[in-house]
């Protein structure tokens, strides 16, 4: 840290940088970890797990581009193209928006609610491994 950082200062950089640790080891983890066993990266599972949150209220299993790209913290072009991935491996849909026609809304997929509820738990275990909140049995975490 910077010779000029007060002591308040060097603790805001010390907790910044711990920060950056921890989200850099679980995205890792869970890049790897989802990859591996259910073909899935960390941003792929979070935009199907966001239109599973997304539709309780309706029961629609859709969201909006733009809701989506508000909640999962990519570009819309980065967005654009894991939508594509998870067309082309049959796990979402896009669909006209019956609101508005000018607006494209993803739906999740029976498959894609498949492939979701199989990697919630590996995606539960390495949260709770990553960010200290103790050991999770997968054959306890509910789907």
């Amino acid at each position: 840290m910077a010779e000029l950082d007060s002591p308040a200062e060097a603790g805001l950089v010390a907790q910044w940088r711990e920060l950056l640790n921890r989200h850099a080891e679980t995205s890792c983890a869970l890049d790897r970890e989802l990859g591996e066993k259910h073909g899935l990266g960390m941003s792929e599972f979070e935009v199907l797990e966001r239109l599973v949150e997304g539709c309780i209220v309706d029961r629609s299993h859709r969201l909006r581009v733009q809701e989506l790209a508000d909640v999962v913290h990519l570009s819309q072009s980065a967005l654009s193209r894991l939508i594509g991935r998870l067309e082309k491996a049959g796990l979402v849909a896009r669909e006209m928006c019956v609101d508005d026609r000018r607006g494209i809304q993803i739906v999740l997929t029976d498959a894609g609610r498949e492939r979701y509820q199989q990697a919630r738990p590996l995606h539960r275990v390495v949260l709770a491994r990553t960010l200290g909140g103790g050991p999770v049995d997968p054959c306890t975490v509910s789907s």
